[in-house]
């Protein structure tokens, strides 16, 4: 843990957060374990329906159908951050601009050639 470089987009994980990790007071330890025990409770129900061999019903998963649906819905549960302002920015505006500059300078170059008469045209319909 003491070799780890933090990401320069991405934040410090809870878990590897010296402060969080080392000085955990007994009341937030107990916390912990109680959804830890709860956690442990609601798998154990989830297997014990799900492999039972005398099923009749679909068995529901809150969680899977809460990802389901909020991947239906994207734009409904999706939140800006200067995360996915960055990228983009970086995959939708910068690509044009640069097109544009390259496209650009290359017809201008083009013209100055052209009206230098300096410009070797290599397929000319009209020769």
């Amino acid at each position: 843990m003491a070799d780890y470089r933090e990401a320069p987009l991405a934040t410090r994980p809870k878990t590897l957060d010296p402060n969080e990790y080392f000085n955990l007071s007994p009341d937030h330890r107990r916390t912990e374990e109680e959804r830890a025990a709860l956690r442990a409770n609601l798998k154990r129900q989830y297997q014990m329906q799900f492999n039972n061999p005398h099923k009749r019903e679909l068995i529901e998963d809150p969680a899977l159908t809460r990802w389901v649906q909020a991947r239906a819905n994207p734009y409904q549960y999706f939140r800006a951050t200067n995360k996915t302002s960055l990228l983009g920015a970086m995959f939708g505006v910068v690509p044009l601009f640069v097109m544009y500059y390259i496209f650009k300078t290359d017809r201008d170059r083009r013209e100055e050639q052209i009206k230098a008469g300096t410009l070797e045209r290599k397929f000319s319909l009209s020769s």
